[in-house]
């Protein structure tokens, strides 16, 4: 199927990947179909949703039978180019980046940190999680070939330079766990995760929104 990536909402490609998991816990458990209702319940996003993102893709499924798991799950592998592994480094061997590189994306498989950066002497040349740790003075000596993805969880005063000698490097994905905001050319993309103001979301519907 010929999918034009390109007039995927960005909401709708946010989602994908928690279909895909929910897809591959269904393949596991010999699950053979499954409806919009089931999906929703699981994934906690309503019908329409879940039935509007999927058409953006063509006809997955047959009204009165649901989805065929097998084929969504080939389906979206493909999609998510699941096939292909995407080597991150991590810049930033603190608590958060010292939790990232033991966890290491375990049940992601197309998705593995190659390398960490930091400037603590104490921690350069050990290996963390089974990631070696590198000093971030030899960024650009020692980022392996083929790794596209950084991870940023180092202080926000730090968090443009590194970006910029990033770029440099031909680093084209960023996940920034810093409140800093960055500014990069238009052909690298930043998602931004300062878990401070996330907090502070949560509690803030907490209190106004009780009910939902």
């Amino acid at each position: 199927m010929n999918v034009n990536q390109s007039k995927i909402p960005q909401a709708t490609a946010k989602r994908l990947p928690l279909y895909y998991r929910f897809l591959k816990n269904l393949h596991a458990s010999g699950k053979q179909r499954v409806s919009s209702a089931e999906l929703s319940d699981a994934v906690k996003v309503d019908s329409a949703t879940i039935r509007r993102d999927f058409s953006y893709f063509g006809a997955l499924g047959k009204k009165g039978y649901g989805y065929n798991v097998n084929y969504l799950l080939s389906f979206f592998r493909k999609t998510l180019d699941q096939d292909e592994v995407t080597k991150v480094a991590l810049i930033g061997v603190g608590n958060l980046g010292t939790a990232f590189l033991h966890y290491n994306f375990s049940k992601n498989n197309n998705t593995k940190i190659e390398i960490s950066f930091d400037v603590d002497e104490a921690k350069i040349g050990k290996d963390i999680g089974g990631v070696p740790v590198r000093h971030l003075d030899k960024l650009e000596e020692e980022l392996p070939e083929g790794v596209s993805v950084a991870i940023l969880t180092i202080p926000a005063s730090v968090a443009q330079p590194v970006t910029d000698r990033l770029v440099k490097c031909g680093i084209t994905g960023i996940l920034n766990f810093t409140p800093a905001r960055l500014n990069v050319p238009e052909n690298i993309r930043v998602h931004h995760i300062d878990l401070a103001v996330e907090l502070q979301s949560l509690v803030y519907f907490l209190k106004h929104y009780p009910s939902e």
